[in-house]
């Protein structure tokens, strides 16, 4: 395996482990392009439900009920549901691209 795909698919994968800490560190770090690309690409991917729960809770601020938390709380899922699958399968691209 290629140091650059194993690095660059880690950057999505850490999703599970280290968050938004590891996309940062090997983009500041590396010097090689397209592994700087996919980690601002991972790092955008980690940070973005994090500032879409901001927005949320101000939607659900706003109408404090039940049924408001509750689709809060679907809605969160949701996304960061959608932010895991998104970065697993980048990983798996990264890694099976030739």
């Amino acid at each position: 395996m290629d140091t650059r795909k194993i690095t660059s698919a880690l950057c999505y994968f850490s999703i599970f482990f280290a968050g938004f800490l590891i996309p940062a560190v090997v983009y500041f770090i590396s010097n090689d392009y397209e592994v700087r690309q996919h980690a601002k690409k991972a790092l955008i991917s980690h940070i973005l439900p994090f500032f879409s729960l901001f927005l949320l809770l101000i939607i659900w601020l706003a109408a404090p009920t039940f049924t408001g938390l509750f689709l809060f709380g679907v809605l969160v899922a949701i996304l960061y549901g959608l932010v895991i699958v998104y970065n697993v399968v980048k990983g798996i691209q990264v890694l099976l691209e030739r």
